[in-house]
């Protein structure tokens, strides 16, 4: 009996390891082309949609709301672009006189600090290194021949993902009620409830990733001014960018402001900065992450790792960045459904209610929907 319970689990397992093996080798096929642009096109839709349906409710056409609010976001990065290059460009000679100075300065404190290291053997170090560059100068320069390349992909990309948030933000709804409507009518109002509570917490999710990667680029680039780090700016939009990776993605954009002020400003003050670093990061994980995400977005720390973890082995820093999201909104979504979608107050289901729906537009509702989708808010709208 135990064999024969063992050999159906066995069969089973492989067969579902089968399944994943070839899903996940077909979403790798298509993931620079299409996975990715679509996965930024659905966080850039969460970022934007309060937004849009806010000026949409003051009468606005919802076409004009859409445009509106895309070209407030790309102005809104154009200006902080422009607001980086000046700053990396008119800091460039200041750090070079800096670096300099910064590197007599560690080699003084590394000759003559704790690791007590001889001139022999500093320069030893040094001639290392070099090496290392002078051997590794073809691969650079032929990395640097493929940004052409690179360059392109990028350019066609972000079109894709331009294309996706316009059409998602105007008519989100009815494109969501033709991909619900190709499921069997039993699945209806499970799948669109679990959606719905599914976009809410995405929605949640962006919006405090982006309160919580501005609070703390504010307080690491307070920080490095302060010290007299220079490209300070520059750096606190790195500590921005790094800040949409949860628990280690700060820590890490950190360290390289730490990095640049140990060879700039001298060790005292690197230690300094990366005191404030760490600081930044507990109140980040003890104060907003808590506070603005609260319960709605219920991942523990455990599995926020782990999915960053397996996400860099599948797909590197593009894994790290949509792990953490797609976690939590599986996590929703699959707490819904196994509850059967019988509307038991959960956490988020308050949100999900007082939210308006998923990828809502100004569209007539499809007569035959029995989703929330057509029955929300987007059918209040027309």
């Amino acid at each position: 009996m135990a064999v024969r319970v063992a050999a159906a689990w066995a069969w089973r397992l492989v067969a579902i390891g089968v399944a994943v093996y070839f899903i996940a080798d077909g979403l790798a096929f298509f993931a620079e082309a299409v996975l990715i642009p679509l996965l930024i096109a659905l966080l850039v839709t969460a970022l934007l949609q309060p937004f849009v349906q806010a000026l949409a409710r003051t009468g606005m056409p919802r076409i004009v709301a859409t445009f509106l609010g895309l070209l407030s976001l790309i102005g809104v990065l154009v200006a902080l672009g422009a607001l980086v290059t000046t700053q990396v460009v008119s800091g460039i000679p200041q750090l070079n006189r800096q670096l300099n100075a910064g590197i007599n300065q560690v080699e003084d404190w590394v000759s003559g600090g704790p690791l007590d290291l001889s001139s022999g053997q500093l320069a030893s170090v040094t001639d290392q290194l070099q090496d290392q560059v002078q051997r590794n100068a073809t691969t650079i320069a032929s990395s640097l021949a493929t940004v052409a390349s690179a360059a392109t992909s990028v350019a066609a990309g972000v079109a894709i993902v331009l294309f996706l948030v316009i059409f998602f933000l105007y008519e989100g709804a009815r494109l969501w009620s033709w991909c619900v409507h190709l499921l069997p009518r039993a699945a209806l109002g499970p799948v669109d409830g679990a959606v719905n509570r599914g976009w809410v917490t995405l929605v949640h999710y962006v919006r405090a990733t982006v309160l919580v990667a501005f609070t703390d680029s504010v307080g690491v680039g307070i920080g490095m001014a302060v010290l007299g780090v220079p490209l300070a700016v520059p750096l606190a939009a790195v500590v921005f960018l790094g800040a949409f990776v949860p628990i280690v993605g700060a820590l890490v954009s950190g360290t390289v402001a730490v990095l640049v002020a140990l060879v700039t400003v001298g060790p005292t003050k690197a230690l300094v900065l990366f005191a404030i670093v760490l600081a930044v990061q507990q109140i980040e994980g003890h104060v907003l992450q808590p506070f603005l995400l609260g319960r709605a977005v219920a991942v523990h720390p455990v599995a926020v790792i782990l999915a960053i973890a397996g996400g860099i082995a599948l797909a590197g820093i593009a894994g790290a960045l949509f792990a953490v999201p797609i976690v939590a909104v599986a996590n929703t979504v699959i707490g819904y459904l196994v509850r059967g979608g019988d509307g038991h107050p959960e956490p988020g289901d308050r949100e999900a209610n007082d939210e308006t729906a998923p990828l809502e537009a100004d569209v007539a509702p499809d007569p035959d929907a029995e989703t929330a989708l057509t029955k929300g808010s987007g059918a209040d709208e027309c």
